[in-house]
């Protein structure tokens, strides 16, 4: 005996292939790999970009507070810009709720892109988040835990690789005197993230937050480290004035005090 499926459900099924078919078309605008927009980093990476299909982690410089909030916004601003395209969504998967939503508007994440799912323990969540992306109708995953092991990262990659779905793996301190990226993994790119001395400016006020960033591996290419200003409203990083702009302005300066 064949059912006929309700009017809800064929009516889900259709938004699903609609979404997917979106997706397929920004992925294929795109290329394989999303770029930072900056050639400081773009061109050190083997792909020009993060890789689409991919796994990549991102942890915290140091268990302190600033740089565990400088990580999670630096890897909120690579899915904001993954899920730039009107009606995109993406999974973000915690086992602690503890999320800032204003801040993560201002960087381009408003409540319309984002999915929460909550598990008891970092299994589960690995979990949610394999499954987010073998369906293959997000724009992102994010996925914050404390533990996973090369298996679990395998099979994170196998995931994002067959739903050709981002995968951001956030790695939250356990050990306070302990990197969470010491561990092996399966990811294409492993970033850590840090606080710097923020822009300054002419006059009395705090400038645009900096971060200091470290590729500490990648597939096929070699690590690197920088200092760039902050994700702005749209995901977007920024790299400071450059050194020889400083150096003129500087002499400029100092030829008119002469």
């Amino acid at each position: 005996m064949s059912v006929c499926p309700s009017p809800l459900d064929q009516n889900r099924v259709d938004q699903l292939a609609v979404l997917r078919a979106q997706l397929a078309n920004a992925r294929a605008e795109r290329g394989p790999a999303l770029p930072f927009g900056l050639p400081a980093i773009d061109e050190r990476l083997a792909d020009h970009g993060l890789d689409g299909a991919g796994l990549h982690e991102v942890a915290a410089a140091s268990a302190s507070f600033n740089d565990d909030a400088c990580a999670t916004l630096f890897t909120a601003g690579i899915a904001a810009r993954f899920a730039a395209e009107p009606g995109f969504t993406i999974l973000w998967a915690v086992t602690r709720f503890d999320l800032y939503a204003p801040g993560l508007e201002q960087i381009g994440l408003g409540p319309d892109k984002i999915l929460y799912a909550q598990g008891r323990k970092d299994a589960e969540v690995l979990a949610l988040a394999e499954d987010g992306l073998r369906d293959g109708s997000l724009a992102c995953v994010v996925a914050e835990v404390k533990v996973a092991d090369q298996t679990a990262t395998r099979r994170l990659q196998l995931a994002a690789s067959d739903g050709k779905t981002p995968m951001l793996l956030f790695r939250r301190h356990r050990h306070r005197d302990r990197c969470p990226l010491s561990g092996l993994s399966s990811a294409m790119t492993r970033w850590r993230i840090g606080t710097a001395p923020s822009s300054p400016l002419p006059h009395a006020g705090l400038g645009r937050p900096r971060w200091a960033v470290e590729l500490v591996r990648q597939r096929n290419g070699n690590p690197f480290s920088l200092e760039i200003e902050a994700c702005d409203d749209t995901g977007c990083l920024a790299l400071p004035a450059a050194a020889p702009d400083r150096a003129v302005a500087a002499a400029g300066a100092a030829h008119q005090a002469a």
